[in-house]
């Protein structure tokens, strides 16, 4: 085995990922303080990797005559089942309308315009109100290429291709120390110690059979902070898309998310039987929100009403296949690609695991438990609550991406210092990362099979007590089964099964955090569905949220109550704005 070789180096800001929270926060952070040293490292290359990229709908945003904060709140809360932190969702719906411009005016965005210039806002299902901001059916990319030449050209470090591992804490305990990586590149580990770190490599549940994002997610952040001994909520809230691309057997298209704003324009979807059938299950039928959609899909296809594929269809050729080709040209093209003809025809479609609604507990101003560790974007948890509308997940990075650079600007000066790494921890972290060098090499893709067929089934839109304990038992199976497998590290250098055996390891650990908290909320609410519990119970008796953590190697729960800080159940700000 080839001997450790660690390097080390200070910054005094690093920031994990270089998605719309990773980007913005380091933005702010070098204009709230340029003296400081801003890191970004990211497991690819700044601009051309992580979710924010992939987004295609757009950015729920309050700025049309008519919408106000208030009803976006209000809409978030209803679709979030009164299960979010309302403060975090205040200072969502509040920070998106002055984020929106600033993307704009400072970083230089441009989104689509209506015919007197203003920003045109389109459709998306769960909303009040056509709220919500976009390119094309592109967006994420213009979000994305933009503040990354802002990065390019503001002195901020890049290590790129730099997987983070382990935050590792200070000696005596107190605050964290700094972050342990991988530089893929060479296979070399790298410890960077830091006076404040910012959480923001995003979620990613591949962890399921049917997945939205791309391989090289694997809940990484949410793993490690779980390591370090802080607390998830939510986390059996994992949101599953209604319109995932079913492109066939052996190819990881299938999944690939056609985006909501099909739906929200009028699109239809078909059983087997070539009818609609969402109006059967919720009076806003295609536009009804995620989760509902989602296992409406499920139960059609569990019934056999599915395609020659095995699953449903998206139809837009009643709304005149130009206009489908000139408002959704991205979708109408990467559908072309996989031999479909989004246009004029039917694409089938399969619900499709997409974003993590639970995370790291963390503050409106992205400070978290552990002094010097900061967070945003999906490994944070509580601003969506049970469901998260669509639109609101890159407005989630960018509003609080931008907080946590603000904060830890001035937190740095005032409370930041380098501090000496806990040795032991360390040394167990790279241990850790040494062990499967030391086992038999073997194949690992029927393990990431055998997980992801397993969560689906047990863990997935439709879950019971039966289905969740054997998910228990398997993981705990699987878990053996990896740990006894091994890598050739004969080349570490871009060694990339080396790096599935670390995808598996991040979610095993981060499916358990699923399936406890599954296990615990024995009542339907949101993206969680039990079939042995199908009520959802009474909000007004008082909501609690499931926390996780690790205990000695295990996942243990236990609830926090949500604190209704702004409303209760059955009240609205709309009736209070419309008496003022």
């Amino acid at each position: 085995m080839m001997p450790t070789e660690i390097t080390r180096r200070n910054t005094d800001i690093l920031v994990l990922g270089a998605g719309g929270a990773g980007l913005l926060a380091a933005l702010h952070a070098k204009a709230g303080n340029p003296a400081l040293e801003v890191t970004i490292a990211v497991k690819g290359l700044l601009g051309k990797c992580g979710c924010t990229r992939m987004v295609q709908g757009g950015y729920n945003v309050a700025i049309a005559e008519g919408d106000s904060a208030e009803r976006h709140f209000m809409d978030t809360l209803d679709g979030g089942k009164w299960l979010n932190d309302q403060d975090l969702a205040w200072t969502l719906v509040v920070g998106a309308q002055r984020r929106i411009r600033e993307l704009e005016n400072r970083w230089g965005c441009f989104f689509d315009r209506n015919a007197d210039g203003t920003i045109h806002q389109k459709a998306f299902a769960g909303q009040t109100f056509d709220r919500t901001v976009h390119k094309g059916d592109l967006t994420g990319i213009e979000i994305v290429n933009r503040l990354a030449e802002q990065v390019w050209a503001r002195g901020i470090q890049r290590l790129e291709e730099h997987r983070a591992v382990a935050l590792i804490p200070s000696a005596d305990g107190a605050r964290l120390s700094g972050v342990l990586l991988i530089d893929m590149r060479s296979g070399g580990l790298v410890f960077v110690q830091a006076k404040a770190v910012m959480l923001g490599t995003g979620g990613g549940p591949t962890m399921y059979k049917c997945h939205t994002p791309s391989g090289d997610k694997s809940c990484d952040g949410m793993a490690m902070a779980l390591r370090a001994g802080l607390a998830l909520r939510d986390m059996e809230m994992v949101q599953f898309h209604p319109t995932g691309v079913l492109a066939g057997p052996g190819t990881r298209m299938t999944g690939t998310i056609i985006e909501e704003g099909l739906r929200g324009a009028g699109g239809y979807l078909l059983g087997g039987d070539g009818k609609r059938f969402m109006a059967k299950y919720d009076k806003r039928a295609e536009r009804a929100t995620r989760d509902i959609v989602s296992r409406s899909m499920q139960r059609e296809i569990l019934a056999g009403n599915v395609n020659d594929a095995g699953g449903l269809w998206i139809e837009m050729g009643h709304l005149g296949p130009d206009r489908v080709r000139r408002e959704f040209k991205g979708m109408v093209e990467r559908c072309a690609d996989m031999g479909f003809d989004l246009a004029g025809g039917r694409v089938p479609v399969v619900p499709t695991a997409h974003y993590m609604m639970g995370g790291v507990v963390f503050r409106p101003d992205g400070s978290t438990a552990l002094p010097g560790l900061f967070a945003a974007g999906e490994d944070t948890g509580g601003v969506h609550g049970a469901n998260r509308l669509g639109g609101n997940g890159v407005a989630n990075s960018t509003v609080f991406g931008g907080i946590a650079g603000d904060t830890m600007a001035a937190w740095v000066p005032r409370e930041g210092a380098l501090v000496a790494p806990d040795a032991t921890a360390l040394d167990a972290a790279i241990a850790a990362l040494e062990a499967p060098f030391a086992r038999p090499a073997r194949n690992l893709s029927p393990l990431r099979d055998a997980l992801q067929e397993m969560m689906w089934d047990k863990a997935g839109i439709l879950r019971d007590a039966a289905g969740l304990a054997e998910a228990t038992s398997a993981l705990d199976a699987l878990e053996a089964e990896l740990d006894a497998s091994g890598v050739d590290g004969a080349n570490r250098a871009f060694n990339l099964t080396w790096h599935d055996w670390l995808n598996l390891k991040s979610l095993l650990l981060v499916s358990r955090a699923i399936v406890v908290a599954s296990q615990a909320r024995e009542e339907s609410r949101g993206a969680h569905w039990r079939e042995d519990f199908p009520e959802t119970r009474d909000d007004r008796t008082g909501l609690a949220a499931t926390s996780v953590r690790l205990d000695d190697g295990r996942v243990v729960q236990e609830w926090q109550k949500v604190a209704f800080t702004r409303l209760k159940p059955g009240e609205s700000l709309l009736t209070q704005v419309a008496a003022e």
